[in-house]
């Protein structure tokens, strides 16, 4: 056993007492590292779910020693393990796989992100889950899912950024392709799985039956290409990067103030457009029947765009903002986390949370959304040392304290 694994049968992250979550009673049981497994069962936990996270015993998800680290662990697992068990199982051997077997009888969703046919080399199967436990729900994330001739490629987020479509469009016209500064590709995986396992969990419930969600990196970002492909299709065209502007529709961009400061700007609704134009001292613009519909606005883009942008350089940020915000023109400042703290919408709608870490601090994490009424989420506790709940899991699966000892010691967990 480790020194940083625990197995007392009291975990150090106290469980806050939970709201009746909308998944309070479902069992998820997460197999994977990294980034789009991972943040679908965060979700599902944040709703009330017990997610089971599955580690390797001494070392656990790299994500652990990701960017900024305190005392060993990164500040990102905090958050992306929120409300998790950590429970460490030595998979490569038959005892550690006998342990999963048996907590996948009392599992209702297994989230895995392996690459395709990891499960089959470890004797589970779809069939096979579904032979231990038929109502299992089992949400798979690849990088191209689990058919196809890339299906045993690697894949990581930035490649399905790649593939999917969202690069080529990001950036610059005269330079290459950029990337988000976040993992957007296996977030927006991450989601797809979330949707995906609640939907199965719908049919679970009229059937008794579960079933394989199937979830590829690639497809969940192709699926946020909105036109792309019809526009392609019908009419031949290959949509390319366009900078901070929306192409086709206008007015929707980047402008940069007096004091090098930027803002966004979407005036593109034909009643928008009309009072930003008159907010900017352009009634001609305003009252042109040309520009008073998208489609005429198009063939004058450059022209209001530089009509914004000359009168965005005259004044400062916040003048430009009181500006437009008074003739209510969708508008804003461009924030960095700094002012997004700062912010009293996000403190207003609890998107600010500060929870005790370590011996005498807090810390700051994202709030948990979306928002429900009667059973909203909540963060009950941070990312979880390795193993800490190795006992408690083991425990309820109804090992007793000497089986607990003995697969310790043969480095079981």
């Amino acid at each position: 056993m480790t020194e940083n694994t625990t197995n007392s049968t009291e975990a150090s992250t106290p469980e806050v007492p939970a709201n009746q979550g909308p998944l309070t009673g479902i069992r998820v049981l997460e197999l994977g590292t990294l980034i789009a497994g991972p943040f679908a069962s965060r979700m599902l936990g944040e709703f009330g779910a017990e997610v089971i996270k599955v580690e390797t015993p001494g070392s656990g998800d790299p994500i652990r020693k990701w960017r900024v680290l305190h005392e060993g662990n990164s500040l990102w697992w905090a958050v992306q393990a929120r409300n998790k068990k950590s429970l460490t199982l030595n998979l490569k051997a038959h005892a550690g796989l006998d342990v999963l077997r048996k907590l996948i009888q009392s599992t209702d969703i297994l989230v895995e992100n392996f690459r395709p046919g990891q499960l089959e080399k470890w004797g589970l199967s779809p069939a096979q889950l579904q032979e231990l436990n038929p109502g299992l729900i089992v949400v798979r994330l690849s990088g191209y899912g689990q058919t196809g001739p890339y299906k045993d490629r690697p894949g990581f987020g930035a490649i399905a950024e790649s593939i999917g479509g969202m690069r080529f469009l990001s950036g610059d016209t005269d330079r290459p392709p950029v990337r988000v500064g976040i993992s957007i590709g296996d977030s927006l995986a991450g989601l797809h799985a979330v949707i995906g396992a609640l939907m199965a969990l719908q049919h679970r419930h009229k059937t008794g039956k579960g079933q394989v969600v199937d979830v590829a990196l690639y497809e969940s970002v192709f699926n946020m290409m909105e036109s792309l492909l019809p526009e392609y299709d019908f009419a031949g065209v290959v949509r390319k990067r366009s900078g901070a502007s929306l192409p086709g529709i206008v007015p929707s961009n980047t402008y940069t103030c007096g004091c090098g400061g930027f803002i966004v700007i979407g005036g593109n609704g034909d009643a928008i457009f009309k009072r930003l134009m008159l907010a900017i001292d352009r009634p001609d613009f305003a009252e042109n029947p040309d520009m008073a519909s998208n489609d005429g606005r198009v063939r004058h883009t450059e022209l209001i765009d530089d009509t914004i942008a000359k009168w965005c350089k005259k004044r400062s940020i916040d003048e430009a903002l009181q500006v437009l915000e008074q003739a209510d023109v969708p508008v804003s400042k461009i924030y960095s986390i700094e002012d997004i703290v700062r912010d009293p919408q996000f403190a207003a709608r609890g998107m600010i949370e500060e929870h005790p870490f370590g011996d005498d601090r807090t810390l700051k994490v994202p709030g948990v959304v979306p928002k429900l009424s009667d059973t909203p989420g909540q963060t009950r506790w941070l990312g979880p040392k390795l193993g800490e709940h190795n006992a408690q899991v083991l425990a309820d699966l109804g090992y007793t304290a000497q089986d607990i000892q003995r697969m310790a010691d043969d480095g079981v967990i």
